[in-house]
């Protein structure tokens, strides 16, 4: 059937208003022929039913009237989100052919899909929920109207604020989880044999964190192991006004080894269903990565602010709103006999009044009025839960079959350093939570690069334990696919350096997701990521990586650093604990200099050797250490390396100057206890910062603001910090990182 040409319209005209105009005009002067509604299929040789189709359509007009919506409503600021699902409302058809228990991670241009999801369970409305996440409602199901999110807890759409592909990697990671749950004993919150759903553009699939994605299932895949994701390819030919070359998506996938290929027609619902269902009932049966490239198409511009006429020609303009695909469905429900002009007419006009009812309603709705309310899902922290969590012990029968005897048993040995403390507090918390999982790159048989995971494979199998590609935005990925489904993953960034290439999946993904689905879905994690400088002859830059900026300002991220074994151990209890009974993401900040630091003062003093700590020992969040408590002419404060080389300039500062000096280990770098750090100054005559980072925006710079603000001015300190500048090889790395004579050196001009 060919679709009717709609004249062109002057160039000023809002295009929205023109799009609707064509709809409208389009069924009054339809005069094809109708088969007088038959049973069976909509059209002959169609895989869609009668009551699938009416089904379809009306979830393709409440997307479609939810844009327009939006458009007129925005101007009156009582709506705060245009960009709109105009000519994508085929994807309605994924929503269909799959379950409300398959997770979905979706893209801005989603409303269809949403609109059909919603039919999946009773009593709910996609109109007045979709209304209240525009007008920003604090009722807004999705995210309490911190964003404009497509989401709902209870049909498994987690709220993805990316736009760019970076909800791609966890939506593998969750597809590989659900396979994952069942090898490990887990009981999964989702069928066995769901699928992970993944919308995006044709413009985003060229992206890095994309091709990170698709090249980490391919290699899964390749292995045969399980990953059920359908990756939806929603390809308009166009990314905001970059074009993607004609046959561009095809070309680049279509022929991809263990990345399955499907095309359907997103514009055409007779057409496009049988190949939709086709790659959905491949992806649930074959368990494999399914790519499926939709056709669609973008009308009404990239947003409410997107005045296309500007910048495409007219014609062009004409002939792309010439392929809406509501032109289509229109085309076939009169072409069917399913409905007539006035019924047609009369069912998009009440979907038009249906959704500005919604809106005007959401309007008077509460909104967000305090920074309370703002903050309330972003870090949640209940402390006497998360102290008793922290506390309970793992059972004893499992912890002798781990550590191999009784006697064994880490608390039963001599003080032990740092590695190997870490280590046996990740075979206890393997004990305690039997789900959990660690992987990473080198960390299962060899037991990582510096042995900190040596044993856990051979004590808790591969299922639990394992390695996998060389590619840190796709360990973090699968951190968030197994924390989806309930599991505790504890993935490890071999080197600090490394996370930066893949610090999105944190700040941008991991981190966000409680605030903006107002805390109904969390990510609960340990990462664990080995860092810091002061490796002796070894590594420059790529490995003593003392920049943790990146991670200082991620919004609810929680960051620990223990300069020592016992402190390990029992700040691991502690991050567990707040992934288990708070869903936070968490990260463990691993000085490798100290890894094997035996000796504090003079080779062979062992005065860095700690005991095991009981196992019902944990140490509370923001929680420092304080060495010499009484004294203070001079106080330190410092993390990490820092700790050693401060307790060792502290004996030199006292035999030159007399002074008594406190050394304070902050231990918690995010947040940091500013109240704590205040206390700590105010008593002191003087004040070191002693701070490995560098110069700019380094820990030091948050010590000595809360400071400040805490009153303390009177008397002097100083900082004594890293340059800024990369980490260079061999001996010049100790020319830019601070060392036990500069704190000296820095004493020297507080006296």
């Amino acid at each position: 059937m060919t679709v009717q040409t709609i004249p062109a319209r002057m160039k000023g005209l809002n295009r929205a208003e023109i799009c609707d105009q064509n709809f409208i005009e389009f069924v009054k002067i339809w005069n094809g022929r109708s088969d007088g509604g038959s049973a069976g299929a909509i059209l002959p040789g169609s895989a869609l039913d009668r009551q699938g189709f009416a089904e379809l359509l009306e979830s393709q007009l409440i997307s479609r009237h939810l844009d327009l919506m939006a458009r007129v409503l925005r101007v009156q600021n009582k709506v705060f989100y245009t960009i709109g699902s105009s000519g994508h409302e085929g994807n309605a058809m994924v929503a269909r052919l799959t379950r409300h228990t398959d997770p979905a991670f979706l893209h801005y241009r989603s409303g269809g899909f949403m609109a059909e999801r919603f039919r999946k369970l009773p009593g709910m409305d996609p109109v007045m929920d979709s209304a209240l996440s525009f007008a920003a409602s604090a009722e807004d199901p999705a995210s309490g109207g911190r964003h404009k999110v497509w989401g709902s807890k209870p049909l498994w759409v987690l709220p993805q604020t990316s736009t760019i592909a970076s909800h791609l990697p966890k939506a593998l990671g969750t597809a590989i989880a659900i396979e994952q749950a069942r090898r490990i004993g887990h009981a999964s919150p989702i069928p066995e044999d769901s699928i992970a759903i993944c919308s995006f553009g044709d413009a985003s699939s060229n992206h890095a964190t994309a091709q990170t994605a698709f090249n980490a299932a391919a290699w899964t895949a390749y292995q045969k192991l399980p990953a059920p994701v359908l990756f939806v390819c929603e390809d308009n030919g166009i990314g905001i006004s970059v074009k993607t070359p004609d046959g561009w998506v095809g070309r680049n996938f279509r022929d991809r080894a263990d990345l399955d290929y499907f095309y359907a027609d997103g514009l055409d619902l007779a057409t496009g269903y049988g190949q939709v269902q086709a790659a959905v009932e491949h992806c649930r049966n074959t368990r494999r990565p399914t790519f499926l490239h939709l056709r669609t198409t973008r009308i009404m511009g990239h947003a409410g602010t997107d005045f296309e006429i500007e910048w495409r020609p007219i014609e062009e303009l004409v002939a792309v709103e010439a392929t809406d695909p509501l032109l289509r469905s229109a085309a076939i429900a009169l072409e069917s006999g399913l409905m007539s002009r006035d019924e047609l007419l009369s069912f998009y006009e009440n979907i038009r009044t249906r959704c500005f009812a919604a809106a005007e309603e959401a309007d008077r709705r509460p909104k967000i009025t305090t920074l309370e309310e703002v903050i309330a899902p972003l870090a949640p922290y209940t402390p006497d839960a998360v102290a008793a969590e922290a506390a309970r012990t793992a059972p004893h029968d499992k912890r002798v079959a781990a550590f191999g005897s009784e006697e064994k048993l880490p608390e039963k040995l001599p003080p032990r350093h740092l590695a190997i403390q870490i280590n046996n507090a990740l075979h206890d918390l393997f004990c305690k939570y039997p789900e959990t999982l660690l992987f990473g790159e080198d960390v299962a048989q060899k037991g990582g690069v510096y042995t900190v995971t040596k044993g856990l494979h051979k004590a808790f199998k591969g299922s639990r334990v394992f390695n996998t590609l060389l590619d840190e935005t796709m360990i973090l990925g699968l951190a968030q696919g197994y924390a989806n489904l309930g599991m505790l993953p504890l993935p490890e960034i071999q080197y600090l350096a490394y996370f930066h290439n893949a610090c999105d999946q944190i700040r941008g993904e991991a981190a966000s997701l409680q605030f903006f689905s107002n805390n109904q879905y969390r990510n609960p994690m340990v990462v664990r990521i080995a860092g810091l400088g002061y490796q002796r002859g070894f590594g420059g830059h790529f490995h003593n990586d003392n920049s943790i900026t990146a991670l200082r300002d991620i919004p609810g991220l929680v960051v620990g650093c223990p300069s020592r074994g016992d402190d390990a151990a029992m700040m691991l209890r502690t991050l567990a604990a707040l992934a288990k009974v708070d869903g936070r993401v968490t990260a463990f900040l691993e000085p490798i200099a100290l890894y094997m630091t035996k000796d504090l003062y003079e080779p062979g003093d062992g005065q860095w050797l700690f005991p095991y700590p009981a196992q019902d020992q944990a140490m509370p969040l923001g929680e420092g250490r304080v060495y010499e408590a009484d004294a203070d002419d001079l106080v330190i404060f410092s993390y990490g390396n820092g700790v050693p080389m401060s307790l060792r300039a502290a004996r030199s500062i006292e035999a030159k100057h007399g002074w008594k000096v406190r050394v304070v280990d902050l231990r918690w770098l995010v947040p940091l206890n500013e109240a704590f750090i205040v206390e700590q100054a105010a008593t002191a005559k003087r004040i070191l910062v002693v701070d490995e980072g560098r110069h700019s925006a380094g820990v030091g710079e948050g010590i000595i603001t809360a400071i400040a603000e805490g009153g303390y001015r009177a008397r002097p300190f100083q900082r004594v910090v890293g340059t800024d500048t990369y980490t260079p090889l061999a001996g010049a790395a100790f020319l830019v990182l601070p060392g036990d004579e500069d704190i000296v050196a820095a004493a020297d001009r507080l006296a």
